[in-house]
């Protein structure tokens, strides 16, 4: 019999302890995100990478963009958020190249 060590492709697998399962951390940041108060966050959504979160969408308000990521970084197990969301004001504004 052979031994062989625990990694695939020579990398170490990732131990689903240290890093809380994506859906499961998805679905807190989401559940965080629509009960905060001052934010509207039905068109935001919620990608898990590790601990980081990544938000996309978008708010009516300049001032939700911010709250957001507060609120995404309160949420037990994120470390970092990626903050890609826009204000619907800036869509109605017409861009000048």
């Amino acid at each position: 019999m052979v031994f062989k060590h625990p990694n695939f492709y020579e990398t170490k697998p990732e131990i689903e302890i240290e890093f809380p399962n994506r859906a499961v951390l998805e679905s807190a940041v989401s559940d965080a995100l629509a009960s905060a108060g001052g934010l509207d966050a039905s068109d935001v959504t919620v990608i898990a990478e590790g601990s980081e979160v990544a938000l996309a969408g978008s708010v009516f308000q300049v001032e939700e963009i911010n709250r957001a990521e507060e609120v995404a970084l309160s949420v037990a197990g994120v470390t970092a958020v990626r903050n890609a969301i826009q204000a619907r004001s800036d869509f109605s504004q017409p861009r000048t190249m």
